[in-house]
């Protein structure tokens, strides 16, 4: 990949950056949030450390509101992540059809259900049609739409859709695996149970040699 930076960017003019900027396409990705309100996120910390029966002026918490407001707007930044500066135009033009692959992307994100974190890694993979993205985008994205509260299944679509917005590709695959900490310190707490995640599309649906290839390309990289 690292020759596709030296290319001259494909222009973003053709549908692309309108596509990114239009209010149907944020409200899809859900990128139309308005940013944290750290205040109102510390008074609710106030608040719930008294309903836990915890002293929230004691020592050891008088700046917990503070700092989980200043946690949480990291946490979910994805909500309000600007699509177009983060494609940052690396979008080139190129005569390439062979699969790209991004694998053992880390990610951090937070169950809707509990508000407790499930973490991971991605695998990511495209076959391009004349249009390839820079490889530090992938992971990106991936923070993108993991960065908020979220099920694994959405994240794992999201993901594969927004790549195709993006690149028009010939398909887009996206494999995740994860430890969900709701499952692991409450309820079943089961230690060593992981999900797995995917979302097919185009010819990783349609073409079991291609899925196969990615899965294959996948397994080979554990064993490394």
């Amino acid at each position: 990949m690292g020759k596709h930076e030296t290319m001259a960017p494909a222009s973003l003019e053709n549908g692309v950056q309108q596509r990114l900027e239009s209010s149907e396409l944020l409200n899809r990705f859900g990128l139309d949030a308005v940013p944290v309100n750290e205040a109102a996120v510390q008074r609710s910390v106030g608040e719930l450390l008294s309903a836990i029966g915890e002293n929230p002026n004691r020592q050891g918490l008088i700046d917990t509101p503070k700092r989980v407001a200043k946690a949480y707007r990291e946490l979910v930044s994805g909500y309000t992540t600007d699509p177009v500066k983060l494609v940052n135009n690396a979008v080139f033009d190129i005569e390439y059809d062979d699969m790209v692959i991004v694998s053992d992307i880390e990610y951090y994100s937070l169950c809707e259900h509990h508000l407790l974190p499930f973490v991971g890694h991605a695998h990511v993979a495209y076959l391009p049609h004349r249009k390839v993205i820079g490889l530090s985008k992938i992971p990106r994205i991936v923070d993108m739409f993991s960065r908020r509260l979220q099920v694994q299944e959405r994240l794992t679509r999201q993901i594969a859709e927004f790549l195709v917005e993006v690149l028009d590709p010939k398909g887009v695959a996206v494999v995740m695996t994860a430890q969900h900490m709701c499952s692991m310190i409450r309820g079943v707490m089961k230690h060593d149970a992981n999900m797995t995640t995917s979302a097919m599309l185009g010819d990783f649906r349609y073409n079991q040699d291609t899925r196969n290839e990615f899965l294959m390309h996948i397994e080979r990289s554990k064993r490394k």
